[in-house]
């Protein structure tokens, strides 16, 4: 049975979402896995939807059909395409989402979108994305849909910068999760190589961490009983599972103990650094 994965911008308020999901089960009734990735990506974010997807789409088998709905709209800049990539099919606007999904991995197949009889819409995920979608689950073939071409658009990923000899790494905040929880550009892989060893110091504005831990739950002290433990509201620094430098506060609540995001003050893009100690 195929699987068909939506990632949109589109809220849980319009009707959007339920008519792109009426029209796949129209055209292929229950022969079909729909699976919502999500739906409350930040409006028109490229960035924000690349990390959410970048951090799904590998958990999904061979021959997955994801549709990319996050500023989507057709213009003389932008084209509409459909990739083969790890084995897997994505089909959304040519605005730069899928080079920052594909890092340093060429696509197998790119595919300009070009359907007979396609009038202009204003909603291309519904009439030209669902269309897409249910040929390549029906086992239809790319080149059905368009003609092939070379490359897409790449967007430039923010990366951290080395500085002072290995000393420093400068980072940002790329994403804030449902928690509130902050996701900088920090990799496991780069803090390792530069840590070597020495001790550091994390700074976020004002806040600072000269320790991570592997999981949320390692930051308690549970030989301490519960009464007398610090928990709620307890700042921690760990990688997550994505691999990345994350800023969080145990059992996070926007709405009751408060977020990472709100206590510490930081937003998109803000900066991270951190310094190691000789």
């Amino acid at each position: 049975m195929p699987i068909i994965t939506l990632t949109t911008d589109f809220g849980s308020k319009d009707p959007s979402v339920g008519a792109v999901k009426g029209a796949i089960y129209s055209e292929l009734g229950e022969e079909v896995t729909l699976v919502d990735i999500t739906h409350q990506i930040t409006p028109f974010d490229l960035q924000e939807a690349a990390y959410i997807l970048k951090n799904a789409y590998s958990n999904f088998p061979k021959k997955t059909i994801h549709i990319i709905g996050v500023d989507s709209a057709i213009t003389p800049e932008t084209k509409h395409i459909a990739v083969q990539l790890y084995g897997q099919y994505f089909i959304g606007a040519d605005n730069g989402i899928l080079s920052l999904v594909a890092l340093e991995i060429n696509p197998e197949f790119i595919y300009q979108i070009q359907l007979p009889d396609l009038r202009q819409t204003n909603f291309p995920v519904l009439d030209v994305f669902v269309r897409v979608a249910c040929h390549l689950a029906r086992g239809g073939s790319l080149s059905i849909i368009g003609n092939q071409i070379e490359t897409y658009k790449q967007l430039v990923k923010t990366e951290p910068i080395v500085q002072q000899q290995g000393k420093v790494i400068i980072g940002n905040v790329i994403y804030i999760d449902n928690y509130g929880n902050v996701v900088t550009n920090i990799s496991k892989d780069l803090f390792t190589a530069q840590q070597n060893g020495r001790s550091f110091l994390i700074k976020a504005k004002r806040i600072t961490f000269n320790n991570v831990v592997r999981g949320y739950s390692e930051a308690i002290n549970f030989n301490v009983e519960r009464q007398k433990r610090e928990e709620d509201g307890k700042k921690i620094a760990l990688f997550n599972s994505s691999g990345y430098l994350e800023l969080a506060i145990y059992k996070s609540n926007p709405k009751t103990v408060g977020a990472a995001s709100t206590l510490f003050g930081l937003k998109y893009m803000d900066t991270i650094s951190v310094t190691f100690e000789d």
